[in-house]
């Protein structure tokens, strides 16, 4: 159930009890089935969890339209301290000792909750490509995520995203949905109405999966080292040096009214629940959810330009012509080294794109890095001769640095073009939404 004041009824009568009640079936099956007779959200000014009750923000403008950046604040807390029922009311770790079970696992939770909400929520506590920006920073401004609560700094990435991204990963790229999603539902089972620490849930996670992931939490919970893995040389049986690289160009111009707010980069997780077909979206089976923000992050409902920023394009790579595809056909060896220049061992995933517009994923275990973990030498087969080898291209791994992940080089747009790309920030937005503009409202 849901109470709110009038200044949030355009909001909470519509979108509080149902992201309720889905929180709660999201997390009951991620986890274990809620066993209290009741869950609240109650419209306040942030948000603040307690057994069984939340209080999370929410209010439209006085005319009752509302920014897409407050629904999904909105919707994003009310999931968000529903769920800290589970993580840790239930699970019940010791937050002031280890922030990162409390909050970290709570996020990760939320992410899977938000990402079957609505395939297009633009999430950001869970995608690995959001967390590169923290774990680029100087290691001086750098913590592990083991560290003591009252010691952390940036507790927002530290104790929330960073361990959220871990995780997805864990679940993703190492283990798989269905051997991480059995694990984890089994430390929730065992550990629930007890006080699990953090070598509880590590134990539990590689006790039930029969997987070693030793390396994994080493590198990810107790050291502060970023994946940062480059392609050092490329060696090709029948390599033609008189390929050349493509150029990078710059795109054109647009900036309006807040733009959609879905990610330009659909991450991996979004690609496979579109892909699952036992994965019913929220605002499909109740369609009473789509709003305007809805129809507008899909192009629905126009967006209105009216001025302009710098926005980056890249070139396609070279493409050979029909005679040399002939003349390369066959075998392909390539040798390709590895540096590891973060210090974060992690899988090393290599697209192949061919001369003919296919593409092949190879994906090699973090184990590979076991008797060298600075530099790895791997010799891939295949059928077609590539034309760009890519590290990583769904952005699974949080790689900080993707200037030295393409083969041949592919220039990297510069910081201040960058800069100028940059959106808004998380709040509302500045001056006339684009609900009111289509209102009719000035």
């Amino acid at each position: 159930m849901s109470a709110y004041g009038k200044e949030a009824y355009g909001l909470y009568r519509k979108f509080s009890s149902k992201a309720v009640a889905h929180t709660i079936k999201s997390y009951s099956k991620f986890s274990i089935p809620y066993p209290y007779p009741v869950a609240q959200s109650i419209e306040a000014a942030n948000g603040m969890e307690y057994p069984m009750i939340c209080f999370n923000y929410g209010r439209t403008e006085k005319d009752g339209t509302y920014t897409e950046a407050t629904k999904n604040g909105m919707l994003g807390v009310v999931i968000h301290e529903v769920g800290h029922n589970f993580f840790p009311m239930i699970v019940n770790s010791d937050e002031r000792q280890w922030s990162w079970m409390d909050e970290g696992l709570n996020t990760f939770v939320q992410y899977l909750t938000q990402e079957l909400y609505d395939n297009k929520f633009p999430s950001r506590g869970g995608p690995a490509w959001t967390i590169v920006d923290y774990m680029k920073l100087p290691k001086d401004q750098l913590e592990p995520i083991m560290t003591n609560s009252e010691n952390i700094i940036g507790f927002g990435p530290n104790a929330y995203t960073k361990p959220a991204t871990g995780l997805n990963i864990l679940r993703e790229t190492i283990m798989g949905r269905e051997l991480f999603d059995y694990s984890f539902k089994e430390y929730a089972r065992r550990w629930a109405f007890k006080h699990p620490t953090p070598a509880d849930l590590f134990r539990t996670m590689e006790d039930a999966s029969a997987e070693d992931l030793d390396w994994f939490w080493r590198g990810w919970f107790y050291s502060i080292d970023p994946c940062d893995i480059a392609i050092d040389t490329v060696k090709h049986a029948v390599y033609d040096p008189t390929a050349a690289a493509p150029a990078a160009r710059n795109g054109g111009l647009q900036r309006g009214l807040d733009k959609p707010a879905v990610h330009a980069f659909e991450d991996i997780s979004k690609i496979r629940n579109k892909q699952d077909k036992s994965i019913v979206f929220l605002t499909d089976a109740d369609t009473t959810l789509r709003d305007f923000y809805w129809r507008y992050d899909r192009g629905l409902e126009a967006y209105d330009s009216v001025t302009k920023q710098p926005a980056p394009t890249f070139g396609a790579p070279t493409v050979l012509s029909d005679e040399e595809k002939a003349k390369y056909a066959d075998a392909n060896l390539y040798e390709i080294t590895f540096l590891n220049k973060g210090g974060l061992v992690m899988p090393i995933i290599v697209e192949f794109t061919f001369a003919d517009g296919s593409k092949e994923t190879k994906r090699l275990p973090a184990q590979i890095w076991r008797k060298n973990e600075n530099k790895v030498t791997k010799v891939f087969y295949t059928n077609k001769k590539a034309v760009s080898i890519k590290l990583d291209p769904m952005r699974e791994t949080a790689d900080i640095d993707e200037s030295n992940n393409s083969w041949p080089n592919v220039a990297e747009p510069s910081k201040f073009t960058l800069f100028k790309t940059k959106s808004v920030g998380r709040g509302q937005s500045v001056g006339l939404s684009p609900m009111q503009a289509a209102a009719g409202n000035k």
